[in-house]
């Protein structure tokens, strides 16, 4: 600001204050995630490799590269675009988003089975057809969910490597293994989730050939990057091509810097092939 210029009133806070609202509310998901008295470590427990990655501070970044990620699913993003109300309270669709994480990794087994089989139940309504690529889609699929866990589970790895404690081979291998119990609780069949860190690279490697930046992908996406100044961009069947370009942690995990520090970014590779 320049001297003999004044700030509009309240306008310099805007951002702090969306910030504090999005901390207060997920604190109070947290809060009332994890029962008081737990009967049992749940199904990873304080010796595991997802405790040590979900309780590092990279955690929040990965949650929400998770979600842009994610968002690349046309089908996916479709459910999330036609029966989600996060346009007019996307505070509380995060907030609610972390506290069943929370739960099913930090809560005892009754607990996370109970949200589990709550957010089931709400899949069992989410169906429809996708304006973009004209084909159906349900949310309880579990080639969908499969994505969504992938999605997540990938991003803790890049986010632990890029700024967290980086895992071993070992470990990383191991996170992925323990993780497969988050996807089964959905719905998802043992047999299709990826239980290392090859087969997760392998997975995620066999769709992105039909992952897009549909407009309401891009929508979603500007939000979790700047909130304030979010808005609907154009759409595009590819990604985006200039990651740098974008702010923060998140984005610079979206672009070429993200896991070729470590494993790879799978995404980034296929966009400088696509130059």
């Amino acid at each position: 600001m320049t001297e003999g210029t004044a700030e509009p009133k309240g306008r310099g806070a805007e951002p702090f204050a969306a910030a504090a609202g999005l901390v207060e509310r997920s604190a109070a998901a947290y809060a009332a995630a994890v029962p008081v008295a737990p009967q049992d470590d749940g199904f990873f427990g304080p010796a595991s490799v997802t405790w040590r990655v979900s309780a590092d501070l990279s955690a929040p970044v990965a949650g929400l590269r998770a979600l842009m990620v994610q968002a690349l699913h046309p089908l996916a993003m479709a459910g999330v675009d036609q029966h989600s109300d996060w346009r007019k309270d996307p505070v509380g669709r995060l907030a609610a988003t972390s506290a069943y994480e929370v739960t099913v990794t930090f809560g005892d087994r009754a607990s996370a089975r109970r949200v589990a089989q709550r957010v089931r139940a709400i899949h069992e309504h989410v169906r429809g057809v996708d304006t973009v690529t004209g084909q159906p889609y349900a949310a309880g699929d579990p080639a969908l969910l499969l994505w969504v866990h992938a999605a997540l589970v990938d991003s803790a790895l890049a986010a632990s490597a890029l700024f967290g404690a980086p895992l071993t081979d070992a470990d990383a291998d191991a996170y992925v293994g323990e993780m497969t119990v988050a996807a089964e609780l959905l719905g998802v069949p043992h047999e299709m989730v990826p239980a290392s860190v090859a087969a997760l690279e392998r997975y995620i490697a066999g769709v992105r050939p039909h992952l897009r930046r549909t407009a309401a992908a891009a929508e979603s996406m500007g939000y979790l990057l700047d909130p304030q100044a979010a808005r609907p961009r154009p759409a595009d069947t590819t990604l985006p091509r200039s990651p740098a370009q974008l702010a923060g942690p998140t984005a610079q995990l979206a672009g070429p810097t993200a896991q070729q520090r470590q494993r790879g970014d799978r995404y980034a590779a296929h966009d400088r092939r696509d130059r």
